[in-house]
This record gives structure tokens, sequence and C-alpha cells, in this order.
């Protein structure tokens, strides 16, 4: 027995008596509880396998496999024994890569046919035969140029591709049971440690995200560290199936695409274009209460023009170009250019600023087929798009406003949200002062706010940094909707300036802001948000009529005018249907109000109001439920 100094992180140094300095008895001896729920060991602030020597006077620190990182780790570890049981079962198939995402793992796979769903249940049996035996995860490293030769001799040519892209002498190899992978790890110490994980879903991918490469099968599952939370999971994910806003949007007669249309490209049926007009006069309405000007410009601008601003040598690969007259033009992927043009179009005193243009603008963006989604990412969508120039003093106070708008539009819809500062990225134009200038008024508005954020190093505009805004939906889900961004580089292209009090030009500072984002998008997630059911200020129908029998139509129709004309959105079911039936179809198209028109309403000339929920209300006068209908809107429920 031999002995080596080491110690927890945050405390002091300890000598004691070891075995073989593996990580586990290193964690026991120096007093560290609970080492059969480890997932790893971080040595010197480097995350180790369990099963890695601890050199003397190491500081030690333990990673937990329910803790963030652990989970990481189990996740990964879990896509590592995914790949081995379809290496068993599907003989000739190559593995490309599997990482950890949230909530679980994917593998990417190149195979004589796609996997399908139904491959799913068998492959997860395989999974619990390698977990019940307990394979231990072990580390080697390799030289590359052996690793290569390995891998080439198992027809792994993805495999290959990465290590030559590493451009790295060594790099580490890890095996269970038969199966070998490329991978830096860390990993579980065996993988009898997996305890609760479930294949989800199937997909394609193409080979590292390029249409031109092999097109993959991705295979996904979800892994944690107890069953508990596996079920948990699994619960508010079948309660995401049932929000899926392209289900509901077929189910409700919301929108469609269509492949002779062309990918990302979305049609509105009546109830979802009437979706969209309630949004949008909602928004005018609310940008003009808070000095915004309407503005709108072309779909189309010459190519010069984007190569002015920089788009066409950052943003190209991203927008959609055509030719008229042998003038090339540039389809506008955002709306910052007219707005600019607009500005520059008189010579602005500081009396006149900030100036707050809003369009409601129509953009394309050229957006791969394999991440287009529904609502969620299409190449044709509606911004809510506004623009503030302003003077470098009325920065600050601007982008609170801002912040000011979003919190109250979020509120509305009853969205929690995050907030993320997203810096330079490595593709940008203009010069290190703007950038640091635009980033610090960013930051410093959020805090003066008290608002807490992350930074997202890296992922800003190419022409300035940005606050983006990650609403949390009903199950907890982000999504990136508004953004905030901080622009001195694109009025220095432009020369927009105006006249201060000294008579002189000055530059103006320039705000890009979206307060919803993309309304497609958006709508997207409020469907998903509400599952459909959405407020009875939002809803498309507010109201369906619902008559017992013939004789009542005639009562049901006068109801339904009276409903219209006092700007009730109504609809009347007047088919000689069981009510019961008409009921159950109403609820399915998640009207707010159904109206029950029978004997005893026509008699008395009322209504008798049933909510979605099954609730029925006593009988009232139209003017009584016209008045309920217009109170709740008002009050945006």
């Amino acid at each position: 027995m031999g002995s080596i100094t080491a110690r927890l992180k945050g405390q002091l140094p300890m000598e004691i008596a070891v075995d073989s300095a593996k990580g586990p008895e290193v964690l026991q001896l120096l007093g560290v509880e609970g080492v059969e729920r480890l997932a790893a060991v971080r040595v010197n602030g480097e995350a180790r396998d369990l099963s890695s020597t601890i050199e003397p006077g190491a500081e030690l620190e333990p990673i937990y496999i329910d803790s963030e990182e652990g989970l990481e780790i189990l996740r990964h570890s879990t896509s590592h024994v995914m790949a081995m049981a379809i290496k068993e079962l599907f003989p000739g198939v190559k593995v490309t890569i599997g990482p950890a995402i949230e909530n679980g793992f994917y593998y990417d796979f190149d195979y004589t046919r796609p996997f399908r769903e139904d491959d799913l249940p068998k492959i997860q049996e395989k999974m619990k035969e390698i977990i019940d035996a307990d394979y231990a995860f072990v580390r080697k490293e390799m030289k590359s140029s052996e690793a290569i030769a390995y891998f080439k001799s198992q027809g792994e040519n993805y495999k290959v591709e990465l290590i030559n892209d590493l451009g790295v002498e060594t790099v580490s190899l890890y095996t269970q049971g038969s199966f070998t992978d490329l991978c830096r790890g860390p990993h579980l110490p065996s993988t009898g440690k997996i305890k609760a994980f479930h294949l989800t879903k199937v997909a394609g991918a193409y080979w590292r995200g390029d249409e031109k490469r092999s097109m993959l099968s991705r295979i996904y599952g979800v892994a944690f560290a107890e069953q508990k939370e596996l079920k948990a999971h699994l619960r508010k994910l079948e309660e995401a199936r049932k929000r899926d806003h392209v289900r509901l949007g077929t189910q409700l007669g919301l929108f469609s695409t269509y492949e002779e249309i062309g990918a990302g490209m979305v049609v509105w049926h009546p109830k979802g274009a009437m979706l969209r007009h309630i949004l949008e006069e909602f928004e005018l309405q609310e940008h003009l209460k808070r000095g915004y000007e309407l503005v709108k410009g072309p779909q189309i601008l010459k190519t010069e023009l984007w190569k002015k601003s920089g788009h066409f040598e950052n943003y190209r690969e991203n927008m959609y170009f055509t030719e008229i007259d042998s003038q090339s033009y540039g389809i506008k992927p955002m709306n910052c250019l007219s707005h600019m043009l607009i500005y520059s179009s008189n010579i602005r005193s500081y009396k006149e600023l900030p100036k707050r243009y809003f369009e409601l603008g129509l953009v394309h963006r050229h957006e791969r087929s394999g991440v287009l989604h529904g609502l969620l990412r299409v190449r044709e969508f509606t911004q809510d798009d506004a623009h503030i120039l302003c003077t470098p003093d009325q920065l600050d106070g601007e982008i609170k406003g801002v912040l000011d708008f979003v919190r109250d539009m979020m509120a509305i819809f009853k969205f929690d949200y995050e907030l993320e500062i997203s810096t330079r990225p490595e593709k940008s134009i203009g010069s290190d002062e703007d950038w640091e200038r635009a980033t610090h008024a960013l930051i410093a508005a959020v805090e003066d706010h008290r608002l807490p954020y992350k930074i997202n190093e890296g992922d800003g505009a190419f022409y300035g940094p940005k606050i983006d805004v990650k609403l949390k939906d009903a199950l907890d889900r982000r999504w990136q909707c508004a953004t905030i961004q901080c622009d001195f580089t694109l009025p220095e292209r432009f020369n927009l300036f105006y006249i201060d009090k000294d008579g002189q030009k000055h530059r103006p500072a320039m705000i890009h802001r979206v307060i919803l984002g993309a309304l497609e998008r958006f709508i997207g997630v409020l469907i998903e948000h509400y599952a459909g059911a959405f407020p009875v200020w939002l809803a498309p129908v507010q109201t369906v009529i619902l008559t017992v029998t013939d004789r009542n139509i005639p009562f049901g129709e006068s109801v339904l005018k009276s409903l219209q004309e006092a700007g009730v959105r109504a609809e009347g079911d007047f088919r000689n249907e069981k009510l019961s039936l008409k009921i159950r179809e109403a609820q399915l198209q998640k009207v707010p109000y159904m109206l029950i028109i029978g004997d005893k309403e026509s008699q008395n000339e009322g209504v008798t109001p049933r909510l979605r929920s099954g609730e029925n209300l006593p009988l009232m006068k139209q003017g009584e439920f016209i008045q309920r209908i217009q109170e709740e809107s008002k009050q945006r429920r």
C-alpha cells in the first residue's frame, strides 16, 4: 500500500493511504459521500473517467450522475451503448457522431436503408442487454495514424475523416464490450450505471449538415439518472406531441404547406389568416402607442446596396438573388436598408430623434431543407421589425424602452423569458471600438433593469451585438423570438447623420429590434403554448352557434347576424345533425364559446353559452353575451 497527497476543491490537502490511487478510492478516502452515484471526477479542473489514476497533489471535485455535467456524461455514454446495439443488430452499418444534447442524445448512422420507428423497440431491448452485462468503458490513447488504420480495417470511413480533420498526433478511443469508438470522454465507469433511458424518434440528417453529403439516419433518445425523472419527461413529451403545432394547425384549419408550392412556404387558411390579422393589428396599435412610425420597403433591392451594407459579403448564403434588365437584385432577408434610406431622405435635427420606424416586413431567407419545420423554420416569414435611430445619449433609454415593450407583450401571452447577450462573431464588420460601445450599451441597460442574463460568446449579428429573448412556454421549453441589436456600423456605412446643438454633423446610433420576432414562428409557439385553445381575444372563431333542430335555424341565423355586426367572430352550425356531434366537433376546434339555440332560447330570444371546458352558463340575452365577449377581448383574456 502506498500513499498520496490530494485535496477536495476548497479544502486543505490530505495525505491518504491508497492501494491503486484510482478515482473512487481516493475520493472515498477524502470523505466524499455517495461514491456509487459518481459519473466522473474533475482533476485539477479537467473532467476525467473515474478509472483514471490520480496524481499526487491533485485537486479533486466529484461529478455526480444527477448533476448537469454528470447527466451529459450519462447521455453521451448511452449514445455509445445505442451505437453498439445497432452495430450488433445491423451488420454493415457505419457510425458517425453521437453527442449528448438537452435531456438526451442522438447518434447518426449510415445504413443500406433508413432506420424506422419500428426498429426502435428492438434496438432498445439490445441496449438493455448491454447495460445488464455491465461492460466497463475503457479508455485508450492511440497515435492518430494507428487509429486511422484501425477504423479503416473496420470500414468506418466517417471516423477516419474525423481523425484526419482533427489534425492531432494522438486521439482517445473508448471500448465497451465489442464496440470501440472515437471519443474524448469522459464516460461512466460501466454500462450498468445507465438506469433510465428511452429511444424517442428517427429522423434524417446530412453528414455534417451538408446537403451535398450522405443522408444519414439519426436516432434520438433521452436518459436520466432515475426512472421517475424519465417517466416525468416522457409524460412531457407526450403532452408536447399533443400540442404539436403542425398537427393542430391541420386539425384547426390554420395553415398548410404544399410540396408543389415549395418547402418552407406557408399557405394560410381562413382561420389562420384571421389569427395573423388579429396579431398584426394588435402589434400595430401597440407600436403606435409607443411612438413608432409605420413604414414599408420593397421586397427586392439592388445587389450593390447589399454589398454596401455588408450583407453580400457576410450573409449572401442566406439570400436569394434575381436579375431584372441585366441588373442584379437581392430579395430582402431583413428590413434595415429601406429604413436607413428613409432616415437619410431628409436632413435630421437632434430635436427629431429618436426616430422609430416599424414595418411588418415580409422577408426571405435560404434555410437548408433539412432544418425546415412547420411554422418554426420557414423560408418566407414576416417580422415585426423596427429600427430606432437616436443620439448616443438616448441609446440607453431606447434599449430600456424596448426591454419594457418585451416585458409588456410577454405578460399578455403569459410567457416567462430569459435573456442572453450575444457578442461579436468571427465573421463581422465594424471597428473594435464600435463593438465595445454597442456591447457595453446592451449590458448596461440590462443590468440597470436588474434583469439576469447570460453571455453567448460569438453569436451576435455580423454588424452588432444583440440581446436574445428566450421564451419559456407552458411546458417550460425555450424559444428564441425577440431580439435587440445595437449597431454603430451600418449608420457609418450609410453615412447617416443628424445636426446636433453645435450645428455639426454627428453619427446616430441604431437599434434593430423585433418583439415577437417572425410571426410564423411566434404563431407556431403560441399554438403549442395554448395547445390550440387560444384566449377569446385571439381566437379566430370566438363562438359557434349550434341549433338543436331545423325549426331553430331562423333564430340562430338572426343571432349570428347580430354577433357579426357587433364585431364578434362567430360561425353557425345549422346542419341537421345531433347536438352532441356538433358540440364534440366545436370542442375539437377549440372554440371558446358554443351558443346552444333550442326552443327555449328561441322563445326567450336568448342564448345558452357553453364553454369549451364543458361548463354550461345560464340563459342570457344576446346583448349580455356580446358584452361578455367584448370585455374579455378588451382585457386580452
